[in-house]
């Protein structure tokens, strides 16, 4: 595929304006080796905090590398990273970690969320299940983004049959390398939730 990589200018000690009077969260989600690291990368002003860590043969037999067999490190607790929307408005970004034994930290990093961004990937598209009931189980509103890994010319109305969406759930394509992509899948989180909030207001 070809890359189009976009590095931000990430300062790690960028202040906040003094200003700033409200935090808005996004929590990050999708399956092992799907590229949540790399989309809070991407998109971070500040250089985000991770917790990855190199994958050792601990890991045999526990994490499943079908599809992802060239992943190296892993995020064990979770990715943070930062973007001043404007004066008075901050959002955090909070990326999970993908395997199943990290999934007990997931109820707390959606709690207080505005939405979430599930990210999801062709090759292992049965990993996007957990995250895709547990968020409608709790009410939270999110996007959907196929991380394109240049893996096949997949429709997204293929992906969203496979995955049984609901049509009022955004599903999109994203590269999350790419700074302009992966904003582009947390504007349409944004846009989404403000139609379910002008809805509920009718």
């Amino acid at each position: 595929m070809h890359s189009t990589t976009s590095e931000p200018t990430a300062d790690p000690v960028r202040p906040l304006p003094p200003t700033v009077d409200q935090a808005l969260k996004i929590a990050v989600v999708g399956g092992f080796g799907v590229g949540k690291t790399t989309l809070v990368r991407s998109v971070s002003e500040i250089r985000p905090l991770n917790t990855e860590e190199t994958m050792t043969r601990a890991g045999d037999g526990i994490d499943d590398l079908n599809g992802v067999e060239d992943k190296h490190t892993t995020t064990v607790a979770f990715d943070f990273g930062r973007i001043t929307l404007d004066a008075t408005s901050v959002l955090y970004l909070f990326g999970a970690p993908g395997q199943q034994r990290f999934w007990f930290l997931w109820d707390r990093l959606f709690s207080g969320a505005l939405g979430a961004v599930v990210l999801v990937d062709t090759r292992r598209l049965g990993d996007s299940f957990y995250a895709i009931d547990h968020l409608e189980a709790q009410r939270t509103p999110f996007v959907v983004a196929h991380n394109d890994f240049g893996e096949g010319d997949h429709r997204l109305e293929d992906i969203r049959a496979a995955l049984d969406l609901d049509p009022a759930v955004p599903l999109l394509r994203c590269d999350a390398r790419d700074r302009t992509s992966a904003k582009g899948v947390l504007i349409a989180l944004i846009e989404h939730v403000r139609s379910l909030v002008a809805e509920a207001a009718r």
